[in-house]
């Protein structure tokens, strides 16, 4: 069976639970807080209490696939069961892995996340353009196959990353501008949002100059440890503010390992949002 596109998914999980993204990051510090070992049983039991304390109240959750992989095979296999548990309670899962290569190598990234017979199957994945917005061919067309979707590196909130993304092209636009017109093509005509998202830094400051406007979500990291505020939304994004996911990590997860704690501090964060965006 066909999923319904993710846009639309996207959209009525934002208008029911809020657009909180929480991010499912068990790196060796947060085990650390948590009181658990820096192995596999840490590894899965920091995200089996992610999953238990979000998947049923948060629009998205976000796991980061590194802290997966540095375990290997048994890490992988913690992350299929992440993404599976996730998506059974009813969060939309997207997986943080920033892939990016050209033709059969970007096609095998894509089936590895976006096939619906993949034991990653999730609903959407991060994707790094910078070897050409031509080179995530592969993954945009089974995207629309599979009714999963994509968000794209534009203007991220890493300060490296503004060597690239602001670098001005021969037509006088800079790379963040050119990626962020793409997207707008590729979500042309799509109700009631498009499918192909933005990974858009909260930390950036007034984004005025730039058309936000894509028709398709924008993943906003840098909300709580990396200084951003829910208050600070609608002066970054503009009109745009309502197709804003904002990413918050370690702002809740440093909550943990208290279920009740974790949902707590998940609440508050949402309830900023929206009040922020509803004030907007």
């Amino acid at each position: 069976m066909t999923l319904e596109p993710f846009g639309a998914r996207l959209r009525r999980a934002m208008d029911e639970r809020g657009p909180l993204c929480v991010g499912i990051d068990p790196h060796a510090s947060l085990l650390s807080e948590w009181g658990l070992n820096d192995d596999v049983a840490g590894l899965e039991r920091f995200s089996r209490t992610v999953v238990e304390a979000m998947a049923d109240r948060v629009a998205v959750l976000k796991p980061q696939s590194a802290f997966f992989e540095r375990f290997g095979s048994r890490g992988i296999a913690v992350l299929e069961k992440t993404v599976e548990e996730a998506r059974a309670a009813g969060a939309l899962v997207v997986m943080d892995a920033k892939r990016g290569d050209i033709g059969s190598t970007m096609a095998g990234y894509a089936e590895a996340f976006l096939h619906k017979d993949s034991p990653l199957f999730s609903d959407a994945l991060t994707v790094s353009p910078y070897l050409g917005y031509g080179s995530l061919s592969p993954a945009i067309a089974l995207a629309r196959e599979s009714g999963t979707g994509l968000f794209v590196l534009a203007l991220t909130s890493n300060p490296e990353g503004g060597e690239v993304q602001h670098a001005v092209r021969a037509d006088g636009r800079n790379v963040g501008e050119t990626i962020l017109a793409h997207l707008a093509a590729e979500n042309t005509g799509e109700e009631p949002l498009g499918s192909f998202g933005a990974v858009v830094g909260a930390t950036l400051g007034d984004l005025s100059s730039y058309d936000l406007a894509i028709n398709g979500p924008l993943l906003a990291p840098g909300i709580g440890a990396q200084g951003a505020t829910p208050a600070d939304l609608p002066g970054v994004f503009g009109s745009a503010v309502r197709n804003v996911v904002p990413n918050v990590s370690r702002g809740v997860l440093r909550r943990g390992p208290d279920v009740v704690a974790l949902r707590v501090s998940a609440d508050r964060f949402a309830e900023e949002i929206r009040s922020a965006v509803d004030a907007a």
